[in-house]
């Protein structure tokens, strides 16, 4: 039986992760306290993984009301602590002096800094998948879940079941975990961030080539083939919240059951 196994936030987008065991739905569709915060640069772009191999090396860890951090540098004991709200200029010049340049801090208690603006919704994983793409690449399952960064992760099931999770471009896979319904969009499509450590940033050779001849040897007779036209490079089910489910809750155990089919 398909149970959601782990459950992952972000609190700030780009950097480590937290693990939960209940989490709450925004009425937008975003996990709450996911990508909550997220840096930028001067011009107002994202200082994240896709545009700086330094964030890697960046680790913090979160108090559990995500109020306060601390943050260190990859291979180096001294760490500092701040408070997210009352020290934020303090962590700006911290993160700064980093990078080499001016980092802001902004927050969005509403809707956070979700990658995709239509799907906003948890991202989703069968946890057979990680563990199939770590046996193909040399990784241990943690390494997997780093470089993929999904919010959920579904136990029980075979590898790629999350391909289960979406149809044609016109069409929402509704499924329902514990008291939640979801609706599964689309096949997500992978930036340059899983080819690189995840604590160092050194980035693997060819990765996106060796990615999608995987990918082809490995492609489930239940995925929707026109969702990959332009690529085989995508890997994670993006989704958003069918309607009236913002403020439930989402649980370690939950059942998944998939619903039906629909047009979107």
């Amino acid at each position: 039986m398909a149970v959601l196994s782990r459950i992952t936030i972000y609190p700030i987008k780009a950097l480590d992760p937290l693990e939960c065991e209940a989490v709450t739905l925004l009425e937008k569709g975003p996990i709450a306290g996911d990508r909550r915060w997220a840096l930028l640069d001067e011009q107002g772009k994202y200082v994240n993984g896709k545009r700086h191999p330094a964030v890697h090396r960046v680790r913090v860890e979160y108090n559990r009301d995500l109020r306060r951090a601390r943050f260190r540098l990859t291979g180096q004991a001294e760490e500092r602590e701040f408070d997210l709200e009352r020290e934020q200029e303090a962590l700006e010049r911290w993160l700064s002096e980093y990078f080499g340049f001016r980092v802001f801090l902004r927050r969005d208690d509403n809707f956070g800094f979700p990658d995709d603006q239509e799907a906003p919704g948890p991202t989703i994983i069968a946890q057979a998948s990680l563990v199939q793409a770590g046996e193909h690449f040399g990784w241990d399952l943690q390494q997997s879940r780093w470089r993929f960064r999904a919010n959920l992760e579904i136990a029980g099931t075979e590898p790629f079941w999350e391909d289960r999770l979406y149809g044609r471009a016109n069409e929402v896979v509704r499924f329902r975990i514990g008291e939640v319904v979801l609706e599964g969009t689309n096949p997500c499509k992978r930036c340059v961030v899983p080819s690189r450590n995840p604590w160092t940033g050194e980035s693997i050779p060819d990765f996106v080539a060796r990615f999608v001849r995987w990918r082809r040897d490995h492609f489930p007779a239940w995925a929707e083939p026109s969702r990959f036209q332009d690529t085989l490079y995508r890997f994670m089910v993006n989704t958003r919240l069918a309607p009236g489910q913002g403020g439930k809750t989402l649980r370690l155990g939950d059942p998944v059951t998939i619903l039906d089919k629909r047009p979107r």
